[in-house]
């Protein structure tokens, strides 16, 4: 009846081979990576309150995603940009301990971002500005030889949620992501 029986074979394993194919990241994924920086746990923040020196500090965002400042107490920073989280400190303060303040706040220190699998040195990292994945995997000391070097998993945490995508080489990093280089599979 057929032709080519040994045909068969062959099609079957190229057909499964486009089903294992990523797809690559969404839209809103690579539009999200040049969105303004939110704060979470890990980061570390110089906080400048103008003339006050007693309360210009470093300050770490706890794992509950709060600074904890003297007079004030404990502040939210999760999911808050600097300049919100500014504007918030200057709230606090000017209900009750300072007349005008003027606050202050940048990044002294970001959260690491972790790179996985076929890679030589497996482990979280510091995060430098402008990263891509293939810098990611660049700093965690190359690809392994079974690496996959066409794309790999991103893991991002993306209004509360992680959410996994398979993403090309240059898709840029953010604090905090989680990268998984996969096996190739020839």
């Amino acid at each position: 009846m057929m032709r080519f029986p040994l045909l068969l074979p062959f099609l079957a394993l190229a057909l499964a081979g486009c089903a294992m194919t990523p797809r690559l990241a969404p839209e809103y994924l690579a539009e999200e990576a040049h969105a303004p920086y939110t704060l979470a746990g890990g980061d570390r923040l110089r906080v400048i309150v103008f003339g006050q020196d007693s309360l210009s500090n470093s300050y770490a965002v706890d794992g509950a995603g709060r600074i904890s400042m003297p007079l004030i107490g404990p502040v939210e920073a999760q999911g808050r940009t600097t300049t919100a989280l500014a504007r918030a400190i200057e709230e606090r303060l000017r209900a009750g301990y300072l007349r005008e303040p003027r606050v202050s706040v940048e990044v002294e220190q970001y959260r690491p971002f972790f790179v996985l699998g076929e890679v030589n040195n497996s482990g979280q990292f510091p995060y430098v500005n402008n990263m891509t994945v293939q810098n990611a995997v660049a700093i965690a000391g190359g690809f392994a030889p079974r690496a996959n070097r066409n794309y790999a998993e991103l893991t991002r945490i993306m209004q509360g949620q992680p959410v996994t995508v398979a993403v090309p080489m240059t898709m840029p990093v953010r604090p905090g992501d989680t990268i998984v280089v996969k096996e190739r599979f020839f």
